[in-house]
């Protein structure tokens, strides 16, 4: 397999793009080499600009659900592409995906539609804080939430801890108001509590995507919502990677457990920018124009991601792939895993629904710390050879890998062969 028009559009893209990229995992910083560049894709498989075909287990990191290009979202977006691309005014479309949207979380009477997961969560935590009057904000190591300034953190020392600014440009004040818990650890969290009386609300991936696929243990997520209500402050679910995608709604149902504002992104714009925020009336009606916590944008409710989002969920609600995900996903478990038996290389692999990932680690991993114990070396060899064999993953070990309905059996058994060669790669360089 051949990358020289990658590796000349990343030199190229080197005088004007911060590092040839928009987003710094796509430079491949962590497992080496030039990052690739993407021409086309369709249904399960993406193309790179040499002419290399993949089965694409990132997906736009989870929106393309039902595949690439799917037909009936394509010609929802050319449909309204006719019309207009913006027009700094309401549509028809926004109260109608808000309406298959709120239908699908039992608890959400109102949504706010923004631009990004990003903006979903900074103003889900505007909002949290506007509603409880109160500033502070405890987040999970590991959990990402965006890059806005508040979460950008890294923990200091202790288990029960305050936050230091986890990225240059990110001034001490920032993030004064932000604590950090470990997940799956309720100690952590009530430790905060019991210390501070004006914490606001408690944000989390109900599925950890972002350190890889960490779930939670022991009802955990159960516990946490029981112990956020009693000390009168809200539960903050951050469904931008697993809403729509576990279940036709969140992750919360499959869990059992019902968060006071839900943040999403990701499969609702069907593959365009788009997030949101919603909640129970009583909480969305302090959102201007009805209350007093200001949030603007003029490219929110984009008429054209409106309708990507609408066509993806309507078809979604209609294939009901969730079960078919489900079987796929406990395939591919059972090839990481008895192919890591093969050539006796450690390896854990973490699964929830649609969403997989492998550690190169011989413990279960149910937090950021026990993630952060893989061999992220074994990793880049393992990724490269997948490459290599035809199979695009995130490439970072610390990312989730997403499946869609477009997935074949032939597929399945080009991501087995793939798997074969580059685990056996893997025990042969170490």
């Amino acid at each position: 397999m051949k990358f020289k028009k990658s590796e000349k559009l990343y030199k190229k893209g080197l005088k004007n793009l911060v590092g040839a990229v928009n987003s710094p995992v796509r430079a491949f910083a962590s497992v080496g080499g030039n990052p690739l560049f993407i021409e086309k894709a369709k249904g399960s498989k993406i193309y790179d600009v040499d002419g290399n075909e993949y089965l694409d287990l990132v997906v736009s990191y989870g929106p393309m659900i039902l595949g690439h290009r799917h037909k009936k979202v394509e010609k929802a977006a050319k449909k309204a592409l006719k019309k207009g691309y913006s027009f700094g005014a309401s549509t028809a479309a926004e109260i109608k995906l808000a309406k298959i949207v709120c239908d699908a979380f039992p608890e959400m009477d109102k949504v706010r539609f923004v631009n990004s997961g990003t903006e979903a969560v900074l103003s889900g935590i505007r909002l949290a804080r506007a509603y409880t009057g109160k500033d502070k904000i405890i987040k999970f190591s590991g959990c990402y939430h965006g890059h806005q300034d508040a979460l950008l953190v890294a923990a200091g020392s202790g288990l029960a801890t305050l936050s230091l600014p986890g990225s240059k440009g990110v001034p001490e004040g920032a993030v004064k108001n932000t604590l950090i818990a470990e997940y799956n650890n309720l100690e952590s969290v009530k430790a905060h509590f019991e210390k501070y009386d004006d914490i606001a609300g408690v944000i989390i991936e109900p599925i950890g995507g972002n350190m890889g696929v960490v779930v939670p243990q022991n009802n955990f997520l159960k516990e946490l919502q029981e112990l956020v209500q009693n000390n009168n402050a809200l539960l903050i679910a951050d469904e931008v990677m697993t809403g729509f995608r576990s279940t036709f709604g969140g992750a919360q149902e499959k869990l059992g457990v019902v968060a006071d504002i839900t943040c999403l992104g990701k499969v609702i714009g069907g593959g365009f920018p788009v997030g949101a925020y919603g909640a129970r009336n009583e909480i969305m009606e302090n959102v201007a124009p009805l209350g007093g916590m200001y949030q603007a944008g003029t490219l929110s409710g984009n008429p054209i991601a409106m309708a990507g989002g609408i066509a993806t969920l309507t078809e979604l609600k209609k294939q009901n792939p969730y079960d078919k995900f489900e079987e796929i996903g406990a395939i591919i478990e059972v090839i990481l895993l008895e192919t890591a038996k093969k050539y006796n290389v450690d390896l854990s692999v973490n699964r929830f629904g649609s969403m997989i990932n492998p550690f190169f680690t011989n413990i279960k991993v149910t937090n950021f710390e026990e993630a952060q114990s893989s061999d992220t070396e074994k990793f880049a060899v393992f990724f490269w050879e997948m490459i290599k064999n035809g199979v695009f993953l995130p490439p970072s070990q610390f990312e989730a890998w997403f499946l869609n309905s477009e997935i074949t059996e032939k597929d399945i058994q080009v991501f087995s062969n793939a798997v074969d060669k580059a685990i056996g790669k893997v025990a042969n360089s170490f």
